[in-house]
């Protein structure tokens, strides 16, 4: 699956009720970006950087994002401290494999 394959699955494969409160994700995968925008009923995934400030912001390669999304594995501490993956907050990092369930997809 691609990386555009996967932005374009995520909106139906959103889980409601997951999280409670609004919050936005921008991802630079490589050369793809994204913003992605989530409450505890609705996600909308739109392309390019749609927001000034998002909540949680990340930064990765093609691979490691399939990884995280397709099979939950999340990054480890040497992925980060070689500067494969920067993010602004890990916590929401870490929610994200909760929102959606793109193993189906």
């Amino acid at each position: 699956m691609t990386i555009p394959q996967l932005f374009a699955a995520m909106a139906s494969h959103y889980r409601p009720g997951k999280i409670d409160r609004a919050t936005s994700y921008y991802f630079s995968i490589g050369d793809h970006k994204y913003t992605v925008k989530v409450d505890p009923e609705h996600c909308v995934v739109e392309e390019g950087k749609t927001l000034d400030n998002a909540d949680c912001v990340l930064k990765t390669t093609p691979e490691l994002f399939e990884r995280m999304v397709l099979h939950g594995k999340m990054p480890g501490p040497l992925d980060i401290a070689r500067g494969k993956v920067k993010t602004n907050d890990v916590g929401a990092l870490t929610k994200l494999r909760d929102l959606f369930d793109l193993s189906k997809a």
